[in-house]
């Protein structure tokens, strides 16, 4: 049992670590302070939620549980605030959203 626990483990572990560099990638490569605040915070908790359900699997005992639980809560309620403030200061500074309108040369390829 404990061989299924830890595949599962790794599994998730992987999965997490793609989430994690799926948000740091989208942090580099999108338009705007809005989209990348998107990228990285839906990616990133669940890459972080992952990760830490994996370390919660394998730890086994009720203090790594514990510790795991509120490391997920944590992060599952900062984020979301943490994301909303910076698109709030962002839209208040006056940084407005990246808008691409197709051309004519785009919509005939």
């Amino acid at each position: 049992m404990t061989g299924v626990l830890e595949g599962v483990a790794a599994v998730l572990l992987v999965l997490g670590g793609f989430l994690a560099f799926a948000a740091a990638l989208g942090l580099v490569r999108m338009q705007d302070v809005y989209i990348r605040m998107h990228a990285s915070t839906k990616a990133g908790t669940l890459g972080v939620g992952l990760i830490v359900l994996s370390l919660v699997l394998v730890g086994g005992e009720s203090s790594v549980v514990g510790k795991g639980l509120a490391i997920f809560a944590f992060i599952v309620l900062t984020a979301p605030i943490g994301a909303h403030l910076i698109g709030r200061s962002a839209y208040r500074c006056g940084i407005r959203p990246w808008s691409h309108r197709p051309s004519k040369e785009d919509s005939s390829r």
